[in-house]
């Protein structure tokens, strides 16, 4: 282990458990609300909930952090989670789940945020695109092994929402013990959506429609299967090897798009996964093999969209722009997963269950088409013009700093102030 991973280890045990925590909870959210006979319609509205308290967590919380401090604020976020995850078994009313949804994503939010400005601030430039490389696949290996947690109770009882509330409860236990942890930047300036989509629209459109995509593999699709007859035990297969898949499809996506044009590569990873999705709307065996390769397929695809737009966004951003235009594209994309489960529901109750894969082709095609608007419209950068690519999940707009493409704007700061140093000396010199 490296002396730049040794050094945040805490913190990343932390980020680890909570998105352990998380993975559980948004399919067992999804089966408890089938198995309380939830209509379609209102299971959407309360999963969209979480991904608006996102949104809004995003968004004002970042004061909040940098008035109380980041270990009192994360113990906050940490306990009002733990919290609400109870609260879900307490009262099974839908009012009352909305509310407690929203407040949960909000304050996961929240604690992220903090999480990830302390790896920020924790991390040197030179072990930036190491340590992003490490938190993604841990969050990738932490949300999909969470969903194997739902074979160990049935989801219609109390003890799984007591499990996710102690292991949000442990995720404070690393992160407050941390002895070495510097605080970066907790909420970066944001491009207004407008100046993004001056910039670079794909980007901005890309993120968001990467959202809604998310919001409906993590929102809808347990609901999808449980009413589709599947066991717990197969959902939490299907789930698992979705994010599993995503995981392992980014690196090559993301190296091809490296040696071409990034909107070619986006194009044909958007309507590959609009293919998948039509295809999984045309099987009859749900719970089938061929579904499943399927799942994992289109689990690859979609979740490579988001950081092909964002790789895409930075080709035309000016490197002193980087972070704030990576924290609005994060808010454009955490947006569109608040909208992404509400339309799946309705998709899914206007042509039956297959209307949440018909919803995510569409979705694709609408995308696809404005890609090739796009292609029309500007010429593409030189593939040797491109910036690198980097694996990178959704993350907060704390988070946003790690991206080790911000290495640039801080290499030609620190050049510029050495020059200035240079000039100062000199000139010092020449008076003496």
């Amino acid at each position: 282990m490296s002396q730049a991973v040794r050094a945040v280890a805490a913190l990343l045990v932390s980020v680890a458990l909570m998105w352990f925590a998380n993975g559980l909870f948004f399919s067992l959210i999804g089966l408890r609300m089938v198995a309380e006979g939830f209509d379609t319609s209102t299971a959407g509205a309360i999963t969209s909930m979480y991904f608006a308290g996102q949104f809004v967590g995003a968004l004002f919380l970042g004061r909040v952090i940098e008035q109380v401090g980041h270990v009192r604020a994360f113990a906050a976020f940490a306990s009002v989670v733990s919290a609400a995850s109870l609260g879900h078994a307490i009262i099974v009313e839908p009012m009352f789940w909305a509310g407690l949804r929203f407040v949960h994503g909000m304050c996961v939010a929240g604690a992220l945020m903090v999480a990830e400005s302390w790896l920020n601030g924790s991390t040197a430039n030179e072990s930036r695109g190491r340590l992003l490389a490490i938190y993604t696949a841990l969050v990738y290996l932490s949300m999909g092994s969470g969903q194997q947690l739902l074979n160990l109770y049935d989801p219609s009882d109390f003890v799984l929402f007591s499990l996710a509330s102690i292991l949000f409860s442990l995720a404070l236990i690393p992160l407050i013990l941390a002895r070495s942890a510097t605080a970066g930047e907790v909420a970066p300036s944001r491009l207004s959506l407008r100046r993004l989509f001056d910039i670079s629209p794909l980007g901005l459109v890309g993120s968001f429609a990467a959202g809604i995509l998310t919001g409906v593999l993590f929102g809808m699709m347990p609901i999808y299967w449980a009413q589709s007859g599947l066991a717990t035990s197969e959902i939490a297969t299907f789930m698992m090897v979705a994010v599993f898949g995503g995981l392992v499809l980014q690196y090559p996506v993301g190296k091809i798009s490296d040696l071409f044009d990034r909107r070619t590569v986006i194009l044909g990873t958007t309507l590959a996964s609009g293919g998948v999705a039509f295809l999984m709307s045309l099987i009859d065996d749900t719970g089938g093999s061929t579904m499943l390769a399927l799942v994992a397929v289109f689990g690859g695809l979609i979740f490579s969209i988001y950081p092909l737009a964002v790789s895409h966004a930075n080709d035309y951003i000016d490197p002193s722009d980087l972070v704030s235009a990576s924290a609005g594209l994060v808010m454009s994309g955490a947006f569109g997963a608040a909208i992404g489960p509400i339309a799946g529901a309705y998709a899914m109750e206007l042509m039956g269950p297959s209307g949440l894969f018909q919803f995510c082709a569409g979705t694709c095609l609408v995308l696809g088409a404005f890609i090739l608007y796009r292609m029309t419209a500007r010429a593409a950068p030189l593939a040797e013009d491109q910036g690198p690519y980097a694996f990178t999940p959704r993350m907060t707009p704390a988070g946003a700093e790690l991206d080790p493409r911000a290495e640039y704007d801080d290499e030609e700061v620190e050049e510029e102030i050495g020059l200035a140093e240079e000039d100062i000396n000199g000139e010092e010199a020449s008076v003496a």
